[in-house]
């Protein structure tokens, strides 16, 4: 029997497995059920063949990285490895989150959690962000082993937490701390159907904190209003965001991509704050989405000395304004001419019929620690699904199914040569 055999006639497996990682809530944050949902990887990894590592990051990056509030929420990261015999064997490294976001509103069948199987679709948190591809990476891995099949390349494989939130404990820790050697990356998202991630936009995320002076109500002349500076500073902000969009970046499928700005994720004012009082503090964010043809570094000190202009710009008495990063994300992009990546095209084009194409995500995911940071080809494709990050978040059983045997064809048989 051929791995992709093995894999059409498990469709059972990979649905049971799936519903075990669903209801697990590893719900982040505050990063709940950690300890048990990489037990149970782990424990996947080993029947499937791998050596495997299950390293808990020490609590002072806990203490570094998170809020007061989840250093009781530890964090830990699954490494396995499989080598392969023979002399200049290439590695490939496997990665996928098992955090998932929080849930809200009214499910389709009941629990968000509940895995429930309707029409061809698993329904849940995580299904399609990013469970369902972890229960097709597995149920590849088990079946070059039940097959005995040997893999053409050695393999590594991380599952990692917090991606959604800035993967600094996850993905970030791996690759600064987990002693992979990789040649080259397929995180599991990123690209989907016959769309192939070959890159992603990064981001920069600020709070502005526009200190004025509090007043009575009555006599607001004796205040600095915090909140109408602040609707100044977003209106000027308005000027830069157009700017941007005259930058752009083209993708290999050929979308055209523009920076974007967002302002106002989040916004707040201070403790004493009440109707009849001058604000004396007001706070907002900014969402800097970064091109892959920018960095990080250079959009942050954009917006900040657009900032400090405006401020400049505003009335006297003027208010004290502070910028605070809460984090970035780097963006990432490598042409797609590499050997890695004309053995993935041929076989998502066997699995779909059809020549795919390289995209980048406008948003972002763990390729850039990869890409970015280690320097490595690095490639997207996973099942992907519907509703992410929303109610009755759904994958569809065929593509959990696909994406096994791409997976499973990728580690098994001769890579051509590049693109």
């Amino acid at each position: 029997m051929t791995p992709a055999a093995y894999v059409d006639t498990h469709a059972d497996d990979l649905v049971d497995l799936l519903r075990r990682l669903v209801r697990l809530p590893t719900v982040n944050p505050p990063g709940d059920h950690y300890d048990a949902i990489t037990r149970l990887l782990a424990a996947e990894l080993k029947l499937a063949g791998l050596v495997v590592r299950r390293p808990r990051v020490p609590a002072a990056l806990l203490r570094r990285h998170l809020p007061p509030e989840q250093w009781h929420h530890p964090r830990w990261n699954v490494l396995g490895r499989l080598a392969t015999p023979g002399a200049g064997r290439k590695t490939v490294h496997f990665n996928a989150h098992y955090d998932v976001v929080p849930v809200s509103g009214n499910w389709r069948h009941g629990s968000p959690f509940s895995g429930a199987v309707e029409d061809g679709w698993i329904y849940g948190r995580g299904t399609s962000d990013m469970k369902g591809a972890i229960a097709s990476l597995l149920l590849a891995l088990r079946a070059l082993r039940a097959t005995r099949t040997k893999p053409t390349v050695n393999i590594e494989v991380s599952f990692t937490a917090d991606e959604e939130t800035d993967s600094a404990l996850g993905a970030g820790w791996v690759v600064e701390h987990g002693g992979i050697q990789p040649d080259y990356a397929l995180v599991l998202e990123g690209g989907e159907g016959r769309k192939i991630g070959c890159g992603h936009n990064g981001v920069v995320w600020l709070e502005v904190a526009v200190q004025g002076r509090a007043a009575h109500g009555s006599t607001p002349d004796k205040g600095i209003n915090a909140l109408e500076h602040a609707a100044r500073l977003v209106l000027a902000l308005g000027d830069h965001a157009r700017t941007l969009a005259t930058r752009t970046f083209t993708a290999p499928d050929g979308t055209v991509r523009r920076p974007t700005l967002n302002i106002g994720g989040v916004f707040s004012g201070g403790p004493g704050d009440k109707i009849n009082t001058v604000p004396a503090l007001a706070r907002f964010s900014i969402d800097r989405r970064v091109l892959p043809n920018e960095t990080a570094e250079a959009a942050e000190r954009e917006v900040r000395g657009f900032l400090a202009a405006a401020t400049r710009a505003l009335p006297a008495p003027r208010p004290r304004i502070e910028v605070h990063k809460v984090s970035e994300n780097h963006p990432c992009f490598a042409p797609p001419d590499h050997p890695f990546a004309a053995a993935l095209v041929s076989h998502v084009a066997r699995e779909r019929r059809c020549r795919p194409a390289f995209s980048c995500s406008t948003g972002f995911n763990d390729m850039h620690f990869f890409s970015h940071h280690l320097g490595i080809p690095t490639l997207g494709y996973g099942p992907g699904g519907e509703d992410y990050h929303a109610v009755d978040e759904r994958a569809a059983i065929r593509e959990l199914l696909a994406s096994a045997r791409i997976y499973a064809g990728l580690l098994t048989t001769p890579w051509p040569a590049s693109p």
